[in-house]
């Protein structure tokens, strides 16, 4: 009984470990071309896990709703940040931090 609760742990464990890279790699494919379409720069080329949740699709399908965090430039010395939202593997919205408004006429 031991040995099956073992194998049942450790298959869950794998499973999740290969869901999170395969979402990790679809955040990863849906932000370069995000970035190259407003003439950003992908930083660090990379996605950090922000947040995790079981979440229901449309269906009603239970799967994991993930958030990852990535940092970009529009001119290369500044970093802004940005988020990619999924839920499994769909991609479900791609934020990008908007710039700094800058006032004319401000008074130094």
């Amino acid at each position: 009984m031991a040995e099956a609760t073992l194998v049942a742990a450790l298959a869950a464990l794998v499973w999740f470990l290969w869901d999170s890279l395969k979402a990790r790699e679809a955040a990863n494919a849906a932000i370069r071309p995000a970035c190259r379409a407003e003439g950003l720069l992908f930083l660090d080329d990379t996605v950090a896990l922000a947040r995790i949740r079981p979440q229901r699709d449309v269906d009603g399908r239970l799967r994991l709703g993930r958030v990852y965090r990535f940092e970009y430039s529009d001119t290369g010395t500044d970093r802004r940040r940005g988020s990619v939202t999924l839920l499994g593997t769909r991609i479900l919205h791609v934020e990008l931090e908007a710039p700094p408004r800058t006032t004319q006429g401000a008074v130094q």
